[in-house]
């Protein structure tokens, strides 16, 4: 397989998990169940999903959708855009994504700018860390592409 291919099937499984999420409107826990469904089912069974803000790692399809559920609780209304898709090759990708919400009881709307480095194997996702700073999973999913090269 070519890398132009690999590149282009990565970022296309990435965009596809982000088209996804977008479905979960306006919440995770309002959201039809074959939608959740159908997020989860990007996940490998033995994922770990990683969020560096919270210092918590979840692992297991169970434990990320349980995850989930709780992150989006405080929300009336939540959003993910990526706002950039990287290949950084040997399965490894970064998206620079925006977070827009509202939360309840109130009328501001929330806006986090984050990044998240996937790695992804045979089409699942086994690993995904969530960044609040881009330029931290930018370097961190740089520095994974290398270790997995």
């Amino acid at each position: 397989m070519s890398e132009q291919s690999t590149t282009r099937d990565v970022v296309e499984l990435v965009r596809l998990f982000v088209a996804a999420t977008k479905s979960l409107r306006p919440t995770w826990n309002k959201a039809p169940r074959a939608r959740r469904d159908a997020v989860m089912g990007f996940f490998a069974p033995n994922a770990v999903l990683t969020a560096t803000g919270m210092s918590a790692s979840f692992e297991g399809v169970a434990a990320i959708r349980s995850f989930l559920e709780d992150w989006s609780r405080p929300y009336t209304e939540q959003e993910f855009e990526a706002q950039e898709i990287l290949d950084l090759g040997h399965g490894i990708a970064l998206s620079v994504n925006e977070h827009l919400g509202l939360l309840a009881g109130s009328a501001r709307e929330l806006r986090l700018r984050g990044g998240w480095v996937y790695e992804w194997v045979d089409g699942m996702i086994v690993g995904l860390t969530l960044y609040l700073d881009p330029d931290e999973a930018r370097a961190a999913a740089k520095r994974l592409a290398e270790e997995r090269g």
